[in-house]
């Protein structure tokens, strides 16, 4: 019986991170690269900003090309190209250097490819999870955490993005599993293992070299075990080994960082960091509140129509009223109780410590990282094993949260929920009004952020002009081939000042065809700085079509050009 049991749970297991699996591996190549994706591809295939062409029109159905492998580049130069044109730690991008090097060719699929070690990593946290919670709570509770997670639209849609989300996620699951060993040596050893702190010294090392907001949980993580030591005035045996092991720990992560330090610094001095919003009153609070639901549903109300988006909002709010009265129950009576009280305390004390350091950068550094609910990937570990350990022992409950969870990633993956920013589909839509006609893409740039912005733009127009069907254009399929090969691409300068982009602009030669549709992005641009009409080299003139501006976070407008000779 006990062997059946045991097997039975196994499979639990195995069934939880099969469900994870598919659900992350399911349409990964669905969605459009958006511009932090690019960012990703970009370094991640051994290139930097000066192998993009710069200041000259490009064919757009070579803009595939230019995401292609680059063989032989070591992690040193791909560290040097982060280090000098991005803002993120390099190891993340060394390791999807090597990961994409193990699939070459990478072929049309390259955007699955780009994206599966994301997921993969996010089938990996799972059971790290499951860990977490069978450590801090019991064998069920762990099963159910990990269905939890597999199910969660919030870790899907982590998943599914080529960024370094899912494994820094994934070593703070880690993390959590290593402070769940060091809260039973505070408590229950005379001695603590010593091997315990070294592996979460060396996972917290290498997590550092990942996201930088790996920062907050560290600092979180050491203060929850100060307060395990102190809590109740609690008579700990061992609290002066326990204080030498994490100051050892704490200095050995510390100096482990001091090779990056310097370039740290001039990140945070970079103009790419300053997008963050003031914050507005009490807006973060409530914008944290709606990432907490997010993690357990999400229903399609992102550009839907009013009907659909007041019913899914209903549907939510009752559920996260519901919701938050199971788990206020669950932990309540955790709380309550001497097996899992201290398992508890760890969890609400580590995730207590990064919402203090969050509403830190909001209202005394006054960016609000809030409005981003990606960012709550350095708590979200903590929170779905509380959120598993508080209605483990309520079957129906666990049902309905599983059941939900798994309806709302369906509308993940389909690009219903949690699309990307700036929407490339959509502009690549909206610019492709006139599919018979020749097509140039021009965007402005002032930074490196707006060059990548620009390409997943050009990769989601590319791809929807590729695909339309002849019988779709009334043309046959010479002249479809001859509008192919007259898209084009351009990224032009916009610094010092936009008269130097005009100026830069109006050299530019299109490709000669008898009707031309001329779209500019602007970013930093309002409607009236777009001209009534440019003049370009070779005798073309360019007139606005004032009904055809849009605004997706940047402006872009159509200009109709046509050629006088």
């Amino acid at each position: 019986m006990k062997n059946r049991r045991l097997t039975l749970h196994y499979l639990g297991l195995a069934g939880a991170i099969a469900l994870g699996a598919v659900l992350r591996f399911w349409h990964l190549d669905l969605k459009p690269l958006w511009m932090d994706e690019v960012i990703t591809a970009i370094f991640s295939l051994g290139k930097n900003y000066h192998d993009l062409p710069f200041n000259v029109v490009f064919p757009l159905d070579r803009v595939q090309d230019i995401f292609t492998f680059q063989p032989g580049v070591s992690c040193n130069q791909i560290a040097e190209n982060v280090a000098i044109q991005s803002t993120h730690p390099p190891l993340f991008f060394c390791v999807m250097y090597n990961w994409l090097g193990l699939m070459t060719p990478l072929g049309t699929e390259w955007v699955a490819k780009l994206r599966s070690l994301p997921a993969l990593f996010g089938v990996g946290a799972i059971a790290a999870i499951y860990g977490v919670n069978r450590i801090a709570f019991s064998k069920a509770s762990g099963i159910i955490a990990a269905l939890l997670m597999a199910v969660s639209p919030f870790a899907v849609y982590l998943s599914q993005e080529a960024r370094h989300y899912t494994m820094p996620m994934f070593l703070i699951t880690l993390a959590l599993l290593g402070l769940m060993q060091i809260q039973r040596d505070i408590v229950e050893r005379t001695q603590p293992r010593f091997w315990v702190w070294i592996l979460w010294t060396i996972i917290n090392s290498i997590a550092l070299y990942i996201h930088y907001f790996f920062a907050l949980a560290f600092i979180a993580e050491i203060a929850t075990i100060i307060v395990l030591m102190y809590w109740g005035k609690a008579k700990i045996q061992n609290k002066r080994q326990i204080w030498f092991a994490l100051i050892i720990s704490t200095s050995s992560v510390l100096v482990s960082f001091i090779p990056w330090l310097l370039v740290i610094l001039s990140h945070f001095q970079r103009s790419e960091t300053n997008w963050l919003p003031s914050p507005t009153h009490i807006a973060p609070l409530y914008q944290t509140l709606i990432s907490w639901v997010l993690m357990a549903i999400a229903l399609p109300v992102e550009n839907q129509p009013l009907l659909i988006v007041v019913i899914s909002g209903l549907l939510m709010l009752i559920f996260a009223i519901w919701a938050g009265r199971q788990i206020f129950k669950g932990l309540k009576n955790l709380w309550a109780q001497d097996k899992t009280h201290l398992a508890t305390l760890t969890l609400l004390s580590f995730t207590a410590f990064v919402l203090l350091q969050f509403f830190a950068i909001v209202y005394i550094l006054g960016k609000d990282i809030t409005v981003v609910p990606r960012y709550t990937f350095v708590y979200y570990p903590s929170f779905c094993a509380l959120l598993a350990a508080s209605i483990s022992k309520i079957n129906r409950s666990s049902i309905i949260f599983i059941l939900v969870g798994f309806i709302s990633c369906i509308f993940v993956v389909s690009n219903l929920v949690f699309q990307k920013p700036f929407q490339p589909e959509k502009v690549a839509q909206n610019m492709n009004l006139e599919p018979y006609a020749s097509l140039t893409l021009v965007v402005a740039y002032s930074n490196y952020q707006d060059v990548a912005l620009g390409f997943s733009f050009a990769l989601a127009l590319e791809q929807l002009r590729s695909q339309t069907p002849v019988g779709e254009l009334k043309i046959n399929k010479t002249d479809k081939s001859a509008r192919l090969n007259s898209d084009s691409f351009a990224v032009l300068q916009k610094s010092p000042d936009l008269s130097a982009f005009w100026k830069n602009f109006s050299q530019l030669r299109l490709p000669t065809t008898s009707k031309q549709n001329l779209w500019i992005v602007g970013p930093g641009l309002r409607k009236r700085d777009y001209p009534q009409q440019i003049a370009l080299s070779g005798q073309t003139t360019c007139n606005i079509d004032p009904t055809q501006h849009y605004r997706i976070g940047v402006p872009y407008q159509l200009y109709r050009c046509s050629n006088s000779r």
